[in-house]
């Protein structure tokens, strides 16, 4: 679990964050979501130590981010996995070895021990028939599941995902999101991702965080998302005809069921 209290982020004069308080839980999908420029991305650095806040505490199961030392931050960061926008794959290593390179780094498994543990995490992306293409080979989903198998290769208790579903199709973004879910359950890591998909705010927003102007503007489920009276929300998520349908759909069915629950008393 990781804990936000009090955080604010400045640049000079200006104020990006602004009072964050926040639980981004464990063994769920946590959703950053927010308009662009909105300081969801500011936020996501901060919780990472890329960038340290003007004020605040950061708790990762109880030990405060913010006051740790260099060393201690380095420490930290193996216990964490990270998805970035673009996959981020080195083009001049192999798949395998692309999945390798955090265990080459940090681990003190012998060779076969580690190829074996990123094989494993091939497998549970289906990409073990992959393992020795080169990026440039991957279709851009099979590239962000390679991503995903390097993410978790050290086990990690946190995940981060910036974007997971960039540049993707929707059927493709929905394997990534059914991944990241599924994944996050298995191994009970604290997964954050930072969206601009709506479908997998409803998809798989088991717990969402709605930054607006620097703030923490609603908090909720996926669930909630649907009922919520929070305009500047709704404004985000049913921006699209299709979501505004969807939303209109769901209150009139919730509607008629509350109308045949009341229809016998009031007989």
């Amino acid at each position: 679990m990781i804990e936000v209290k009090n955080l604010y982020k400045s640049f000079e004069d200006k104020e990006v964050l602004k009072d964050i308080n926040c639980c981004f839980e464990e063994g769920k999908t946590n959703l950053i979501i927010g308009q662009s420029g909105s300081g969801k991305t500011v936020l996501v650095k901060n919780l990472v130590g890329l960038l340290d806040p003007t004020s605040g505490e950061i708790f990762y199961d109880g030990r405060d981010l913010v006051k740790m030392s260099k060393k201690e931050k380095v420490m930290m960061r193996r216990e964490m996995g990270m998805i970035f926008q673009s996959a981020a794959l080195f083009d001049s290593l192999s798949v395998l070895e692309n999945v390798m390179f955090p265990l080459d780094m940090f681990s003190t498994k012998t060779y076969r021990e580690r190829v074996k543990r990123a094989q494993d995490c091939l497998a549970r992306v289906n990409l073990i028939d992959a393992q020795n293409k080169f990026p440039g080979e991957l279709s851009g989903g099979m590239q962000k599941r390679v991503a995903i198998a390097r993410a978790i290769v050290l086990n990690p208790k946190y995940l981060f995902c910036d974007e997971p579903n960039s540049g993707l199709d929707p059927k493709t973004s929905l394997v990534i999101d059914q991944l990241l879910s599924s994944i996050t359950k298995e191994k009970n890591i604290t997964t954050i991702i930072n969206t601009h998909d709506m479908n997998s705010v409803m998809g798989i927003g088991e717990k969402i965080i709605f930054i607006y102007k620097g703030h923490k503007e609603w908090e909720g489920t996926k669930d909630e998302v649907m009922n919520s009276t929070n305009r500047k929300l709704n404004d985000l998520v049913f921006a699209s005809d299709l979501f505004k349908k969807v939303k209109e759909v769901a209150l009139e069915e919730e509607l008629n069921e509350e109308t045949d629950i009341l229809s016998p008393i009031n007989q």
